[in-house]
């Protein structure tokens, strides 16, 4: 395959979700990881991507189809990210749950590994995430419900702009919710249009329960979606910082090591 063949192929899979991954690629155009990078240091120089770790997106969260996009990291990249860390996350936050009940969970690669542990208990669940569609479809029990509004391929998620209600009348006593960053100021998106979507949750939600691998801690900036006097619980593994860990418990907030 000729390197122009091989730039086009990138490029399209690049186009269609905003990321795509280097083993995506290595499987794709059937060539070795150093011809890859060498593509992708020219689609680099040329503007064309930009590569970060684990793959390459598209510069300036832009999409060539004038399809919205979202600043920050796709999920197909996020996924992979602290895996352990956030299935012992998920796993511990579907304890959380009582059968029956209505709850609300943001969308999320954290809040994703969840789903699968609320088989059998009959939840009723209102997400803004296709993903989590997707993993609570097999079970016959559980109900989903979506909000209206435009799909963000990056996250794939639902999401409405700013000042328009698209919610189902929906009232859960707890939302599950993931976040970019978690530092003294509060929880932190890396886009506006996040923030506003994870206000609406929050408004029909009787208690919020973050779920963050504790990575999360150890950056500060973003859009603030909520002090973290806002915040009922938080999910985390043991890697999060001391000093955060007893500011949170000073706060009142209840803390679970996963």
């Amino acid at each position: 395959m000729h390197a122009e063949e091989r730039e086009r192929l990138i490029l399209d899979a690049v186009a269609s979700t905003g990321f795509v991954s280097y083993r995506a690629l290595e499987a794709q155009l059937n060539a070795s990881p150093a011809t890859i990078r060498r593509d992708l240091t020219r689609l680099e120089e040329a503007g064309r991507i930009l590569r970060v770790h684990g793959g390459a997106k598209l510069p300036g969260d832009q999409r060539p189809d004038g399809q919205p996009g979202l600043a920050g990291t796709p999920f197909a990249q996020s996924i992979t990210q602290n895996l352990p860390a956030k299935q012992a996350i998920g796993r511990m936050a579907a304890a959380l749950c009582q059968p029956g009940e209505g709850i609300m969970i943001d969308g999320g690669t954290t809040t994703l590994q969840m789903c699968q542990h609320l088989a059998g208990l009959d939840c009723q669940v209102l997400t803004n995430s296709l993903h989590i569609v997707d993993a609570l479809l097999p079970q016959p029990g559980t109900r989903v419900l979506l909000p209206s509004g435009t799909v963000f391929r990056e996250q794939n998620i639902v999401l409405a702009p700013a000042g328009e209600d698209s919610m189902p009348r929906f009232h859960a006593p707890k939302l599950f919710m993931g976040a970019a960053a978690v530092g003294p100021q509060g929880v932190m998106q890396q886009d506006v249009i996040l923030v506003a979507a994870e206000r609406r949750f929050m408004d029909r939600a009787e208690s919020v329960i973050l779920l963050v691998d504790s990575s999360k801690f150890n950056s500060s900036s973003g859009a603030i979606v909520c002090g973290l006097d806002e915040v009922d619980t938080v999910v985390t593994d043991a890697g999060i910082p001391p000093e955060m860990a007893q500011r949170l418990r000073d706060m009142g907030v209840k803390l679970i090591i996963a």
